[in-house]
């Protein structure tokens, strides 16, 4: 077989699989782009992502990784949402789960169908590994050479026929496939995605600081969240869509038909009462094969406690209340946080009397000095 009749074949396998973009590239990145990941490693945007640093010399290229590789096959899944998913930040007694994560693990997914595509090579007795966000791959800059998309000012690979809800795999090889060119940057004078995001995650178009993110910060980040970023937060329970909802390019997009069959609807918006109510072997159960469940319970109810402090909910206080028992610290300081947005001030001092001098974890004792005096309100 040919190396364009391999490609063809390729191709043809992936759309079977649900992929609605497939691109071939070096398996080699430009100086530039390593140049740009020092960069962002160097001003310590990557938070707590340490795995980003330890293995940056073998993430600037994918031949770093894997010296045999000659070509990088990039594809990408659509999971372009059906109604406009921004509406669920209006239920302020619901979390917001980021459309991504209401479904089937994206990693367990796409993987199994990058095998079923790289087995067209491995017939061809060529070498193969495929990728799915688990290995020390650049997968954007890859995608953006192989002539997928660009990565927009959001850092988000976009596409002019399927916008930005693409979630992205990769195959290196050591067949020698004919390369595709790349896309060129279309976000023209655009900044929607800059001036939406609540938390200013972002210090220059293309730069995002992750530490700011509230994807990092409700999915990533392990310990309580900063307070500046409470608020701004809302009911986002898991990730943020603001900045890829409101990029014109997904007028073009349509629905994610292939990812949209493994997706839950009852993920979408969740109850906080329901979510509050859970102990570790409910959350484990309920979420189970999704994202979400990798997160874990303690920085899952974080996330919850935070959505019931700004919604405001008097009916949450039992709740709420409920979790200043518990043997996590992480849950305890945030519930401290919650109750002062869901209190009068009267009554959360009576709380504190009660329970500050017995708390053993610092953290948690930072929480309830965090509170100003409260005669004077409560700061956020």
């Amino acid at each position: 077989m040919t190396p364009q009749a391999l490609k063809r074949a390729l191709i043809k396998r992936a759309e079977a699989q649900g992929f609605v973009l497939t691109r071939v590239t070096s398996a080699v990145l430009p100086d530039r782009i390593a140049r740009d990941l020092a960069d962002f490693i160097g001003h310590d945007y990557h938070g707590e992502m340490g795995w980003m640093a330890e293995t940056q010399d073998r993430r600037d290229s994918p031949d770093h990784l894997w010296p045999e590789a000659r070509r990088a096959v990039v594809l990408a899944m659509s999971y372009a949402p059906l109604d406009p998913p921004l509406e669920g930040l209006a239920r302020t007694g619901h979390g917001y789960v980021s459309v991504y994560a209401r479904s089937r693990d994206y990693h367990d997914e796409i993987k199994g169908k990058l095998k079923q595509v790289a087995a067209v090579l491995a017939s061809a007795q060529a070498q193969v590994k495929v990728f799915v966000d688990t290995a020390p791959l650049m997968e954007k800059p890859l995608a953006q050479q192989a002539g997928l998309g660009w990565q927009g000012k959001h850092t988000v690979l976009v596409n002019r026929q399927q916008g930005n809800w693409l979630l992205l795999g990769v195959i290196l090889t050591d067949a020698e496939l004919p390369v595709d060119p790349p896309e060129t940057d279309h976000c023209g004078s655009c900044r929607r995605c800059l001036t939406i995001c609540p938390t200013n995650a972002f210090p220059a178009p293309y730069q995002l600081d992750a530490r700011r993110c509230i994807t990092y910060l409700t999915v990533e980040h392990k310990g309580p969240i900063p307070h500046e970023f409470r608020k701004p937060i809302g009911n986002r329970i898991f990730g943020c869509d603001d900045c890829l909802a409101v990029c014109p390019w997904n007028k073009f997009a349509v629905d994610g038909q292939a990812y949209r069959r493994q997706m839950r609807d009852d993920l979408a918006t969740l109850p906080l009462g329901e979510m509050l109510a859970l102990d570790d072997a409910a959350f484990r159960q309920f979420f189970a094969s999704t994202p979400i469940k990798r997160t874990g319970f303690a920085r899952f109810m974080r996330n919850v406690l935070i959505a019931a402090g700004n919604s405001r909910d008097s009916t949450l206080v039992p709740q709420v209340k409920a979790c200043l028992d518990h043997a996590e610290p992480l849950i305890r300081g945030t519930a401290i946080w919650a109750l002062a947005q869901l209190l009068d001030p009267k009554e959360w001092h009576i709380l504190r009397e009660r329970y500050q001098s017995l708390e053993p974890d610092l953290t948690v004792q930072a929480e309830w000095l965090s509170i100003s005096d409260p005669e004077q309100g409560l700061i956020s």
